[in-house]
């Protein structure tokens, strides 16, 4: 009798162990947004799980954990663009996550199984009103026509936003098309490519060039801002969603997954699920200018508002990521570095 009790015994502090381990949620995070603060609180106020979180560049966080290897505490992995995501994923990282919450919610383009998409933005074109006429920049194909030579501001070639841009026009267009289309825009570049997006914007705006690559949410940040020079920027210029009677506007993603060696899986996916809730969805729309991927969801946002609704480009998520490799060969061989 004795020792069925003490087996009792043990077998409620296991449990009680268990269940206090699932109580706090490790995460890496490279997304680098104050405004995430409030998205991981709500989450801990909700759910009573407390999340330690490390934040760092994605290239970083990716050696931190494969030198942490089987013994990693990260429970969860959160970036910005699939090709980061997919560099992980490729590394081997991410584990399978079944959820019937993701799969009703998130869109099977925006998804794999192993990561998934919880926010999108728009590779959009910036053009200034008084330099270019709107009707030639409707296209990305546009941007290496020779009338816009020395006009194109854009930023390295080597950034995850470009690569996961060229790798869907290697899905739409194929390889001889994209680097016909590479070549054609390095020979429009007004500058050699520097500086971020909002950089490329400003640019725009000064009339330093004529036309630039940008996502949409640093044109929405802009919009809203309260610095007289950012809105003086934004009455400068005009956007365009490019692609309109093609394939769609090209979108980028925020998103992430569990890893394989998480040791608060139930946390893990709790987390997950709830990055696709309508409370996070609008957060990400309210707090970073960002779409949410759950369709349905309603979002006020005056930026976004402003920006109109568009045509997006449905292409799975899984094959942008998977051509970025390719996308970097043309880029070096065209010299957008």
């Amino acid at each position: 009798m004795r020792k069925l009790l003490c087996l009792a015994v043990l077998s409620t502090v296991a449990l009680s162990a268990a269940q206090a381990a699932d109580q706090e949620l490790n995460l890496y995070s490279a997304r680098h947004y104050q405004t995430d603060e409030a998205l991981y609180k709500n989450f801990e106020k909700a759910t009573g799980i407390r999340i330690n979180r490390i934040e760092a560049q994605e290239d970083a966080l990716l050696e931190r954990i494969r030198n942490e290897g089987a013994n990693s505490p990260a429970d969860v992995f959160i970036t910005v663009d699939a090709t980061r995501l997919a560099k992980a994923d490729e590394m081997g990282l991410f584990a399978p996550v079944k959820s019937a919450v993701l799969e009703a919610r998130i869109p099977e383009h925006l998804r794999t199984g192993e990561w998934f998409a919880f926010s999108t933005r728009a590779r959009v074109i910036v053009y200034n009103k008084l330099a270019i006429k709107r009707d030639d920049v409707q296209t990305y194909e546009q941007l290496a026509d020779p009338k816009l030579k020395g006009q194109v501001c854009v930023r390295g070639g080597m950034h995850p936003y470009n690569l996961s841009l060229g790798a869907a026009m290697i899905a739409h267009e194929g390889e001889a098309k994209t680097e016909a289309w590479v070549k054609g825009l390095v020979a429009n570049f007004g500058r050699a490519p520097k500086g971020g997006d909002t950089d490329q914007i400003k640019a725009v705006a000064a009339g330093e060039c004529g036309v630039a690559l940008a996502n949409s949410y640093y044109v929405a940040r802009m919009m809203r801002s309260s610095a007289p020079e950012d809105r003086k920027a934004v009455e400068a210029i005009g956007v365009v969603w490019p692609n309109q009677k093609t394939w769609g506007t090209h979108i980028n993603v925020s998103g992430g997954g569990m890893l394989k060696t998480a040791p608060h899986k139930e946390a893990a996916v709790k987390f997950l699920e709830y990055l696709a809730s309508d409370e996070a969805q609008i957060y990400f729309a309210d707090g970073n200018n960002e779409w949410p991927t759950v369709a349905g969801v309603k979002v006020k946002n005056p930026a976004l508002d402003r920006l109109g609704p568009f045509k997006a480009d449905t292409l799975e998520i899984g094959k942008t990521s998977k051509g970025a490799i390719q996308a970097q060969k043309i880029f070096d061989r065209a010299g957008w570095r």
